[in-house]
Order: structure tokens, then C-alpha cells, then sequence
């Protein structure tokens, strides 16, 4: 019995390796198998990476959501009331319906030291239980004439001198941690101050005072010592205004302004500041209603100038932070442009936060119909609520800088 069986038994493997030397593609087949079965492990075990917050943030927003983000308004223009010294009921419905990337506060606003932060705080909240993403909160602090909080006498606040005072890094350092402590304990986190702009024209008269002086690279050294001291205190400086005011004998608050240089003459003085803050990392420019024809071709303001934003911040001078126009309801701009038509021209120029615009109403809707029409493309407007959303996340964090 047992000889039987193993008789058989060979003859069976006699068998099998014949069959199998006769079809090698089995084999071959079993191993290409193996082959595309490591293949597709290798490809499950791929590491696919992390989003950040803004870009988490950004894929939930809707478009609606991601246009609002680009307006800095009055609490006024939010909820379409007069002079706004709290926020309640009315703030939460409209920050709601609108909900912006920022507020800016002015000494209309500011009663004392318990007001302002019951009023911001609120905002807030608001804004928080909106869609988790804090607002910018907003004031033109620059010391000496420009000063919104320390003019109304707000209890922590100090005045200070005009920048034009400032004789050393020092002072302009310990100017930085006065504005921003007081800022930060009020519940600001952005301010547009330092003044970056080199007074080349004597007979200028808007920038005189709130400018550091005449001489560039001191300048320079100011300002970057002033934005150290607000850094430190958690308030984000805003230097302007770009491309440079000092050189203008007009105001754009009242309408046309421009500067006859060349670029090579404006970055060899008016624009070094800011190259150099560039180079600093500075998170935020804000660009004036200047008109620079030899630069630009014509006399658009450089607020609405893609040569200017696009090729020659962006591009040129490789800034790639976020850009805020000057408040568009000046005159430079209001003389000249519909609400709707400037914030629309701005952000197709190349800025990302659209300050102030007269008819806050009109621009909101502009900007909508424009990125629905195909005048702007949503991923321009997706390109600037990231940079709004990068550096908002920082406020998450409890990190400026």
C-alpha cells in the first residue's frame, strides 16, 4: 500500500514541474503580481500633506464669505447707524450678514478705556461664533497729531511726539512699545503707523510732521525700530505709503497727488524704506492714492496701478505680504471712481485689503458681480484671502511675528 502511494506521489510532481516548465507565463504572471501588489502598497502608504488653517478655512468659505474678508470698514458703514461707541445686537447681525475682514476705529468711536474694549471684545465674539475667524482691528496711531486713542485721553494711553521729533533708533523703538502696549491692552491688533514715506519735497504739508526725515536709510532705521516695538506688544504695524508721499506737493485726502520721478529715483529714495522692511519680512503695505506717471504710463493712482503692485511691489521689490489700499473714500479717489469701479480696479492691480471704501455697500456688490462676470477670477481673490487668513492665524496662535 504504502509503495503505491509514493508511486503515485512522484509520478504527481513528475507532472507538475513538466506542466510547469511547458508554461513559464504562470509564473512569470505570479510575479508580475506580486510586482503590482507592492506597487499599490507603496502608493497607500504615500504621504498627502497637511493643510494649513487658511487653507482649511479658505476651501469652507463661500464666495460670498471671501469677498467680505477683503474690506477693513467703519463700524458706521457695518451697520448703517451713526457714530458707534458699542457693539450689541445690531453689530452681531450685521458682522453676520457682512462678515468683513476688519473694523477701523476713530476717536468718534473711543470713550474710555472700558468702552473700547467692551466694544471690541463684543465684536469679536461676534465675528468668532461667525466663522472663527478674528477680525482686524484697526486704528490710525502714529503719535504726535495722528493719534485716535491717546487724544481722547483714554486711561493707559501716553501721547507722543511727531515722528519729525524722533532723533534716535531708541526713541523710535521705545515709541513702538508705548502705541503698541496700549493698543493691545485695548484689544487692537493692527495699526497704520509707522510713516515710512522720506520727506524729499520741503514744500510738502501732509506728511511733514508724521515723517522720520529726509535722509533714507535713517528712515529706514526708524521705522524698523518702531515696527520691533509694536511687534513685541502684539499690534501688527501697516508702513506707508507706498510707492512714497513724501515726495508729493499735493494731498490725496483732497484729491490729485503725483510725484514726477523716475523708478530708479524713487528706489533710490522713496521706495528704500520699504524695500528694506521687505526685506524684513514687514507683513503690511499700504499703498497711496499717489499718481506716478513717469512709473506707471499715466496718471492712475498707484492704489489701482497693477505696474505698481503687481510688477514693481510684487514683482520687483519680491513682496509677497499683504498690500491694503489708503482709505478709498479720499478724493484723490472719490473725484474719480465709483466705489464699485475702485475696489474692484484695486484688487485687479494686485491689493488684498480694500480700506474704507465710500459706499461700502457698492463695492461689496462690484466685487461680487465682477468675479461672477469674469472680470476678476476667484483665484485672485482666493490668492488674497490667504494672505488675510496666514496672518490672522497668527492672532489664534497669540504670535505676531
Amino acid at each position: 500500500m504504502k509503495t503505491k502511494n509514493g508511486v503515485i506521489l512522484g509520478i504527481s510532481l513528475v507532472c507538475m514541474l513538466l506542466f510547469a516548465a511547458c508554461r513559464p507565463e504562470l509564473v512569470e504572471e505570479k510575479n508580475e503580481t506580486v510586482i503590482v501588489d507592492e506597487t499599490v502598497k507603496e502608493t497607500e502608504t504615500e504621504v498627502v500633506p497637511e493643510l494649513s488653517w487658511a487653507e482649511e478655512k479658505l476651501m469652507e468659505m463661500t464666495l460670498e464669505e471671501k469677498v467680505a474678508q477683503l474690506f477693513v470698514i467703519t463700524p458706521e458703514a457695518l451697520t448703517g447707524v451713526g457714530e458707534v461707541i458699542s457693539a450689541g445686537e445690531t453689530t452681531k447681525d450685521s458682522l453676520c450678514q457682512y462678515p468683513v475682514g476688519g473694523l477701523i476705529y476713530f476717536a468718534g468711536n473711543i470713550q474710555d478705556d472700558s468702552q473700547v474694549k467692551e466694544m471690541i471684545q463684543n465684536s469679536q465674539n461676534y465675528i468668532m461664533e461667525r466663522n472663527g475667524i478674528p477680525l482686524f482691528i484697526s486704528v490710525d496711531e502714529e503719535g504726535g497729531e495722528v493719534a485716535r486713542v491717546a487724544d481722547q485721553g483714554v486711561a493707559g494711553s501716553t501721547a507722543v511726539e511727531s515722528m519729525s521729533e524722533v532723533r534716535t533708533e531708541e526713541r523710535a523703538y521705545e515709541i513702538g512699545r508705548t502705541i503698541g502696549g496700549y493698543l493691545s491692552e485695548l484689544g487692537f491688533n493692527l495699526d497704520y503707523a509707522p510713516v515710512a514715506d522720506v520727506l524729499t519735497n520741503p514744500e510738502n504739508t501732509v506728511v511733514r510732521w508724521r515723517s522720520f526725515g529726509n535722509d533714507a536709510p535713517w528712515v529706514s532705521q526708524l521705522v524698523q525700530r518702531e515696527l520691533d516695538g509694536m511687534h513685541e506688544c502684539g499690534i501688527y504695524g501697516v508702513i506707508k505709503h507706498f510707492p512714497g508721499h513724501g515726495a508729493t506737493s499735493g494731498d490725496t485726502h483732497e484729491g490729485y497727488a503725483y510725484v514726477g520721478k523716475t523708478l530708479d529715483e524713487m528706489l533710490d529714495n522713496e521706495m528704500y524704506p520699504f524695500a528694506q522692511a521687505i526685506d524684513q519680512g514687514v507683513a503690511f503695505i499700504m499703498v497711496g492714492h499717489i499718481s506716478a506717471p513717469e512709473i506707471i504710463g499715466d496718471d492712475t493712482p498707484s492704489s489701482l496701478s497693477s505696474v505698481m503692485i503687481t510688477d514693481i511691489l510684487r514683482g520687483q521689490l519680491g513682496y509677497d505680504g499683504i498690500v491694503i489700499t489708503d482709505a478709498l473714500n479720499m478724493g484723490a479717489i472719490q473725484q474719480n471712481y465709483s466705489s464699485g469701479d475702485a475696489a474692484v480696479q484695486a484688487l485687479a492691480a494686485g491689493c488684498d485689503l480694500l480700506l474704507m471704501p465710500a459706499d461700502f455697500q457698492q463695492a461689496y456688490q462690484a466685487v461680487l458681480d465682477a468675479v461672477r462676470e469674469g472680470t476678476l477670477s476667484e483665484e485672485r481673490i482666493d490668492e488674497s484671502v490667504k494672505r488675510i487668513l496666514s496672518v490672522k492665524n497668527t492672532f489664534l496662535n497669540g504670535d505676531v511675528y
